[in-house]
């Protein structure tokens, strides 16, 4: 075990030294105030997670030196005379020794230190995770704020668009320093854009066709999305080139709202209710151009979710699943939602309720993190019209343009290092390192 021991004016600086020679997996031991300077003792992960392993060794030469205990106790005693029936007894007992009670209690030894050490280790991560908080609020307080008020000044207006604290800070950190104050939006901006994947048009459903599936949980307005894509295909190829399913047997009136719209179009509706039925579907509807299938809404959470997933790929036919997010949910719950309809991979996604969103940031970092393609964004429920192709710098630039106006809900200078703190454990998010900055 390497324990490395550094100084330096800041705890920033001093933080930095860690990472620079220790990596992001030093653990912390102890930090405090020397004469004035700020002294970090710290190890380096590998070597924390090493500890375990002299453990093992420990035991196995307390096992053998407590086997071995009796025969040298033996050896040493002075020789003196026994009772026949004891001194016969004694070979006996002196053989049983190595495989007796004294290794049993060596193994529960070694069991009750590795369990101490196993929880000395997690308060050490406890203790690491909790200083690595008070850093990153230390950092970006009052001096910090002072030292690059463009960059704050950037970092609360992503906050208010709604983007995550984590992606906020791990973009800002990036500006780099030949960019003037007044462009450091500006960059961001063209960074979001870049990592926003769309499709440029129509055609890859329109002229290509092929079978749709529009998942989502409850609400999020795949019935009336699906009857808006309906109305594109039939003003593009007539009703006879197009199918629609439901499998959405349990809401009432489900059935009926997609029949209902599927009359007005001159389009048949086909309920099916499991994998055999959508099979048998999908068989007999092969000479369509496009099918689309509207599935039932269920919560993420629902075990049923992966159910639906696997009916969808196990019909022999390829189909195409796109997820339905709401623009007015949380990025906790939409990130929740992406990673439980993903399955074997979607095919994109459409934004949803975006006139009812006070902002969209939150839905657009979903999407670059998870690296979804967005198809369309909806913002109505005017069918065909209220469905748009989705433009990548109009949504950029609108997401700024909601950014949160209410008081209760602004972040003030005071309120931004208490934020920033909560992203300290989360900058090692892999979704982040697939974020492209040029």
């Amino acid at each position: 075990m390497n324990v490395k021991k550094f100084s330096a004016n800041t705890s920033r600086e001093a933080w930095r030294m860690v990472r620079e020679a220790l990596g992001p997996d030093a653990v912390i031991l102890s930090n405090k105030t020397v004469n004035g300077m700020v002294e970090i003792l710290a190890l380096a992960g590998e070597d924390m997670s090493s500890l375990s392993a002299p453990l093992h060794e420990q035991g196995s030469t307390f096992e053998s030196s407590a086997a071995r205990a009796p025969a040298s106790r033996k050896m040493a005693e002075p020789p003196r005379a026994e009772a026949p029936r004891r001194a016969a007894s004694a070979p006996a007992r002196t053989a049983a020794a190595p495989g007796g009670a004294q290794p049993s209690f060596a193994a529960g030894q070694t069991a009750r230190q590795q369990a101490e050490m196993i929880e000395v280790m997690s308060e050490i991560r406890s203790m690491r995770g909790m200083l690595e908080s008070q850093l990153a609020e230390i950092a970006w307080g009052g001096a910090q704020q002072q030292r690059h008020p463009a960059k704050a000044a950037v970092l609360k207006e992503m906050l208010a668009a709604g983007f995550s604290a984590t992606l906020a800070r791990y973009l800002v950190e990036k500006i780099p320093a030949s960019v003037t104050s007044d462009g450091g939006l500006n960059w961001i901006k063209a960074v979001l854009a870049r990592n926003l994947a769309v499709i440029e048009n129509e055609s890859e459903i329109l002229e290509q066709g092929g079978v749709y599936a529009l998942v989502g949980p409850t609400g999020v307005g795949k019935t009336t999305t699906t009857a808006k894509l309906a109305a594109r295909c039939v003003m593009r190829h007539g009703p006879s080139k197009l199918a629609l399913i439901t499998t959405d047997g349990y809401r009432i009136g489900g059935y009926e709202q997609l029949r209902i719209y599927g009359k007005i179009l001159g389009v048949m509706v086909h309920s099916v209710k499991d994998e055999t039925d959508l099979r048998i579907a999908l068989d007999e509807l092969k000479s369509k151009h496009t099918v689309l299938i509207d599935t039932v809404g269920m919560s993420q959470r629902d075990k049923m979710v992966a159910e639906q997933v696997a009916m969808l790929s196990g019909t022999g036919t390829p189909v195409k699943r796109l997820l339905c997010l709401a623009a007015t949910s949380t990025g906790e719950t939409l990130n929740e939602v992406v990673r439980s309809y993903q399955g074997t991979g979607l095919a994109g996604c459409i934004m949803t309720k975006m006139d009812e969103a006070a902002t969209i940031g939150s839905a657009l970092d979903v999407i670059i993190r998870q690296k979804l393609n967005l198809y369309y964004v909806a913002n109505g429920q005017r069918v065909p019209e209220d469905l748009h192709v989705a433009n990548r710098q109009y949504l950029i630039d609108r997401a700024f343009k909601l950014k949160r106006e209410t008081a209760p809900f602004q972040i003030h200078d005071d309120e931004l290092p208490l934020v920033m703190a909560n992203t300290a454990r989360n900058m090692g998010d892999k979704s982040l390192s697939g974020v492209h900055l040029g």
